[in-house]
């Protein structure tokens, strides 16, 4: 990779994590590649977890002996464990703007001298971090003494993780890893265990914010080194995160710590192609019909429903960032503001997922239903079911974890049931309603695959059963009426334009 960005010399940190390395650290510090260190801005950060031995005291002795080199040696007072190992030095990555951090192990199981190996995914811009593999070169773990129930074990672990993540990576276990600062500074691994699995959170963090890693073949080496893995506990702890993860997605199960500080993708994307409440929206839209879409977002309802014959207002906060398709008109408007946009002109008013997040949403619809005449509007509103099946069964075990999507969405200011959804419709005016249970965006969280599709149609099954128990969401289909002002005004209007005319 070019040792440049943005026209400067790239930095880099090589944090070497070192705990009872007394026998291997200075050889680790030999092996790392000087052309590295000439290649890139760099620094050595050695930070011993309290060691017991002689470990810091050697890592300074090396440093006063090679001047030439930039070694800085810390040492954490009380014993952080390996996860907490490396938020120190992550966050002196940090703190201090480095491009970029690898770490290496000071008990010298990985091997520097393949370092530049590491380096050259990041020309591409979109990799935000690089792990070597010991698993890419067919029989090199195993050749290079990797004990035959640990290589079973990462391949367990391996295919269970690839699985659950729709992902096809060789390993998720190794420790030689580089990472992109700006990569690291969007997510929340502070929140991280302070114990061997923290690799294994890191991995889905950078899944979760949309960062792409590469993966690069490094040499297997076990020697004499005292491992201080519990294995059985790892995998459990590894299997137990990922299941958590996928929960996550699905949205049954939020946890902050998945989320990234800055998201670069829409948590509103579109779900179509199944039976979702986008899919289902759209479809009760007549066709040719004039649509007023409150919140719309990105505009994807927008477009499917231009594709129907549609004229569209989009009505949202914020621009769509590409241009909407002819047919379709953009207005921005923050609805906590009032309803300032006329839509007496409007066959079909959408409201998907938008009650949710207004701070009044009662006098949102009183201000809507002001606006209209006896004329009957179609209304399609669709919100989260707060006494969906995991919700509740979170509560009963003492959860409530708030998310990024989903029925918990740390944005939301108002929570529903059915029950509540239709009072609420009732008292704006709605007549007529159709309420539907829509179940959990399987192919959204875990991919269109048959799975998810399985998945969707047992939820269906189950919402049969218990809509109010089952549905992940409600839809509501009604017809608006005229407010009790327009009802007095109309009739006075109408008497008076009677004796003029008798």
């Amino acid at each position: 990779m070019a040792s440049t960005l943005n026209g400067r010399r790239a930095s880099l940190l090589i944090l070497v994590v070192a705990y009872h390395a007394e026998d291997t650290l200075e050889s680790v510090l030999d092996r790392i590649p000087r052309q590295v260190l000439r290649d890139y801005a760099c620094e050595v950060l050695v930070v011993d977890d309290c060691s017991a031995d002689r470990t810091f005291e050697l890592g300074r002795r090396y440093a006063q002996q090679h001047p030439e080199l930039p070694i800085q040696v810390m040492r954490n007072r009380v014993n952080q464990g390996y996860g907490g190992n490396q938020k120190v030095g992550y966050a002196y990555a940090i703190e201090h703007d480095f491009d970029f951090v690898a770490m290496l192990h000071g008990d010298g199981q990985y091997a520097p001298e393949r370092l530049s190996d590491l380096m050259e995914p990041f020309a591409d811009e979109t990799v935000g971090a690089v792990f070597g593999s010991r698993m890419l070169t067919r029989g090199g773990a195993r050749t290079g003494g990797m004990p035959l129930y640990k290589f079973v074990g990462n391949r367990v672990l391996t295919t269970y993780q690839n699985t659950l993540l729709r992902k096809s990576f060789s390993e998720y276990h190794s420790g030689y890893r580089v990472y992109r600062v700006s990569a690291l500074s969007r997510l929340r691994w502070d929140l991280n265990t302070n114990d061997f699995h923290f690799d294994t959170q890191i991995i889905l963090q950078l899944l979760n914010a949309d960062e792409g890693i590469a993966e690069v073949p490094i040499p297997t080496y076990y020697g004499d080194e005292i491992s201080r893995v519990n294995g059985m506990k790892y995998a459990f702890d590894v299997m137990k995160v990922t299941l958590q993860f996928f929960i996550h997605r699905l949205g049954l199960r939020q946890q902050l710590r998945f989320d990234p500080i800055t998201s670069a993708h829409d948590p509103y994307d579109a779900k179509l192609g199944y039976d979702s409440s986008h899919q289902w929206a759209i479809e009760a839209v007549p066709p040719g019909s004039t649509v007023v879409d409150l919140g719309g977002g990105p505009g994807h309802i927008a477009t499917a429903l231009v594709a129907k014959g549609c004229r569209v207002l989009c009505v949202d906060q914020e621009a769509p960032a590409v241009r909407p398709p002819v047919g379709v008109t953009v207005e921005v408007a923050d609805l906590d503001e009032g309803l300032k946009v006329d839509i007496s002109h409007a066959d079909v008013i959408l409201m998907l997922d938008v009650l949710e997040h207004l701070k009044e949403p009662e006098q949102f619809l009183r201000d809507l239903r002001r606006q209209l005449g006896h004329e009957t509007k179609k209304v399609i509103v669709t919100t989260g079911n707060v006494a969906f099946a995991a919700t509740r069964f979170s509560l009963l075990v003492g959860q409530f974890n708030y998310g990024g999507s989903g029925i918990l969405d740390r944005d939301h200011t108002r929570l529903f049931t059915f029950r509540t959804i239709r009072h609420l419709l009732r008292d704006a005016g709605v007549r007529r309603m159709r309420i539907r249970g829509i179940p959990a965006p399987f192919p959204k969280a875990i991919g269109d695959n048959w799975l998810s599709r399985l998945l969707l149609r047992i939820n269906l099954g189950l919402i049969r059963i218990s809509k109010r128990m089952f549905s992940f969401q409600i839809m509501v289909e009604g017809e608006t009426t005229p407010d009790l002002q327009f009802l007095v005004k109309d009739a006075s209007d109408y008497g008076r334009e009677s004796s003029l005319s008798a």
